[in-house]
C-alpha cells in the first residue's frame, strides 16, 4: 500500500527548504549556494531536497513566490480598507512594497545581484505572470472604485489594471538598470526622481486623473537605494 503524505507536513518541510534558501542566498549569495549548503543549514538528505525540487533554480523560482506574496500579503487588506479613496488606496498598494522592501534591503540586494543576471530571463518571465495572476485583481477592485468615485475613467478596469502593472514592472526595471550602473559612476538622484515621474504621469493618463494627483514612489524611500545626495546605495562588496 502505498505511502501517504499529509498535505500540511508537506507544505512545512517545502517551506523549510524555502526560508533556507532564502537565508542562504542572503547571507552566502545564490551563485555561492550548494545544494548541499541547504542540505546542511536544514540536516537534510539530497532526496529531501529532490522530492520538493527539481534544481536549485526552482528552489530560487520558490523563493521568490515567497517573496512576492508576503509582500502582497501586507499590501492586500489596503483594497477593502472602508473610508479610504480609490487614489490613496492605489497609493498605499505601491508605496507599501517599496516600504516593506526597503524593510528588507539586504534581502532585496541579494535577490537583484541573481534575479537580473542573463541566466534568470525565463524565471523572471514567470514571476510576471506570477504577479499578475495576484496583483491584477487588486488593482481592477482599486480602478473598479475609482470609476465609481468619479476619479477615474477605465472602459475595463482588468485592461487599465494590466497597463499599470506592465508600466510599473518596466519602471522598476529601469529604477534597478540606473541601480546597478550606479556601480561604476555616480547616478543622479534627480536623474531617477525624473524617470520615475515620467511613469508615474504615464499611470495618471492611463486612470484619466489629472497630472499630479498620485505619488506612487517616495523620495526617502528611493534614498535608501541611491542615496538622495546621488551616491547609489549599494554596498561595497557589490561595486565589483
Amino acid at each position: 500500500m502505498p505511502r501517504t503524505v499529509n498535505p500540511e507536513t508537506r507544505a512545512v518541510r517545502r517551506e523549510a527548504f524555502v526560508q533556507a534558501g532564502l537565508r542562504l542566498i542572503q547571507t552566502k549569495g545564490y551563485e555561492q549556494m550548494s545544494v548541499q549548503d541547504v542540505l546542511d543549514d536544514l540536516h537534510a538528505s539530497r532526496g529531501a531536497f529532490y522530492h520538493y525540487f527539481a534544481s536549485k533554480r526552482t528552489l530560487l523560482e520558490a523563493v521568490v513566490d515567497s517573496v512576492v506574496a508576503a509582500a502582497l500579503g501586507t499590501v492586500a487588506p489596503i483594497t477593502a480598507e472602508p473610508g479610504l479613496s480609490a487614489v490613496s488606496k492605489l497609493e498605499g498598494i505601491f508605496t507599501g512594497i517599496a516600504g516593506w522592501k526597503a524593510e528588507r534591503r539586504e534581502l532585496m540586494l541579494a535577490l537583484v545581484r541573481v534575479w537580473y543576471s542573463d541566466d534568470n530571463v525565463l524565471t523572471r518571465d514567470k514571476l510576471r505572470g506570477h504577479l499578475t495572476v495576484s496583483l491584477v485583481p487588486m488593482l481592477a477592485e482599486i480602478i473598479g472604485q475609482g470609476v465609481e468615485e468619479g476619479v477615474m475613467s477605465a472602459h475595463s478596469p482588468d485592461g487599465a489594471a494590466r497597463a499599470i502593472l506592465s508600466l510599473l514592472l518596466s519602471a522598476q526595471d529601469a529604477a534597478i538598470e540606473l541601480f546597478v550602473g550606479g556601480q561604476e559612476q555616480k547616478v543622479p538622484f534627480q536623474s531617477v526622481l525624473g524617470m520615475l515621474a515620467g511613469y508615474t504621469e504615464a499611470v495618471e493618463r492611463v486612470l484619466g486623473l489629472p497630472s499630479g494627483s498620485l505619488k506612487l514612489f517616495h523620495e526617502d524611500a528611493l534614498g535608501l537605494w541611491f542615496g538622495s545626495g546621488g551616491e547609489n546605495g549599494l554596498p561595497n562588496e557589490a561595486r565589483r
